[in-house]
């Protein structure tokens, strides 16, 4: 079977991400914002028929949304995919929609990109799929900017994209467009969404959007300042953020592993401790390293407490020494193992180094005794 084109990144081990593209568009739309959500997870990002790299006999005319999440389905398949998380713009936003409806037991979230549950009707994609069918597309390219983004701003290879895809399937992804609503099924609509508008978008309003976040149970909208049409091309930032938070990306898991490794108190206090200065620096701990490091599998936590205990000793860093024999003890060392531990350090940081550090140790390792 002929498969959707696609690119695929991150962990082959880390939770599915799928990304959808806008019609005239290929995977290019998301350059700036998939390398950054592959950190977290298994990123795959796919082209609609007879744009990119995808063939264009994988639809005809008449074609519905439907078809299209069928396809996206099927190269999840062929992955080896069962569940994933989901992400589309505009066209790729209403495949999202439409497997949330249809196929719910195929997403773990939702995330909703400048589309709509309706694109205005039928009739104005029925007219452009007329012209494109009879003109080609190059006429259409011209005007791509305008309906893509702000004045003054565009993304040369995406209208280049536009102009190279393929008539006769662009022409039949408007068929689909044409026969596109589901407003009355939004409330059935029961996976974790997220809506993002573009607040300058011309083609899907923040009024789309507010209209689905309304209908579906516990939605969240985020409006972005700035942003038309292909919001993750022109506010890739802006759209990165949002999508991290909502499908809890490692900021999310890293403060569970935090509060696993160092305590709730520990935590807590830091937390209670917290100013808009410091802030995005707790922000970078919980994300980066308890959220990729400490999550790793390839070390254990035993391990990875050992090798933290050499580091921080090898720089002189004996306060947080203190803060991570507690968390050694947590992750199932030893008072004899933590000795070896800094022993070993004597060898390889120098004496006074070692000294130093098993004062700190001891210290704690008392307050635990005399706290049991």
């Amino acid at each position: 079977m002929t498969l959707l084109d696609h690119r695929a990144e991150g962990p082959a081990s880390a939770p599915p991400l799928l990304l959808g593209p806008s019609l005239g568009t290929s995977n290019a739309l998301w350059d700036k914002v998939a390398p950054e959500l592959s950190i977290a997870h298994r990123v795959v990002r796919w082209d609609l028929p007879g744009h990119g790299g995808s063939a264009a006999g994988l639809i005809s005319a008449g074609a519905t949304v439907g078809d299209l999440a069928d396809l996206v389905l099927a190269l999840a398949d062929s992955l080896g995919i069962e569940r994933f998380a989901y992400a589309g713009v505009s066209l790729g936003g209403a495949v999202g929609l439409h497997l949330a409806v249809h196929r719910p037991e195929r997403l773990s979230s939702l995330a909703v990109i400048c589309s709509s549950a309706h694109f205005n009707g039928s009739k104005p994609w029925e007219e452009r799929a007329g012209l494109v069918r009879r003109e080609g597309l190059a006429g259409l390219a011209e005007s791509a900017d305008a309906r893509w983004f702000t004045s003054g701003f565009t993304v040369p290879e995406l209208v280049d994209d536009h102009r190279r895809a393929d008539p006769d399937a662009y022409a039949a992804c408007c068929d689909a467009l044409a026969a596109f609503d589901l407003r009355d099924r939004l409330p059935e609509i029961a996976v974790p969404t997220l809506l993002v508008a573009g607040r300058d978008d011309p083609a899907t309003p923040p009024a789309h959007l507010r209209e689905i976040a309304d209908a579906v149970p516990g939605a969240a909208l985020v409006e972005i300042p700035g942003a038309s049409h292909l919001a993750p091309a022109q506010c890739p930032e802006a759209v990165l953020t949002a999508l991290r938070a909502h499908f809890g990306g490692p900021a999310g898991r890293g403060m569970e592993v935090r509060r696993e490794v160092l305590g709730d108190a520990h935590v807590d206090r830091a937390q209670a401790r917290q100013t808009p200065f410091t802030a995005r620096f707790q922000d970078f701990i919980s994300r980066y390293a308890w959220g990729e490091i400490w999550t790793d599998p390839t070390l254990s936590r035993r391990e990875r407490s050992m090798i933290t205990l050499t580091a921080l000793v090898a720089h002189g860093h004996y306060d947080e020494l203190a803060m991570h024999v507690r968390a050694a003890r947590r992750n199932g060392l030893t008072p004899e193992e933590i000795g070896a531990v800094l022993l070993q350090t004597a060898v390889y940081c120098g004496v006074p180094a070692a000294n130093s550090a098993f004062a700190a140790a001891q210290r704690v390792l008392a307050e635990e005794d005399g706290a049991s």
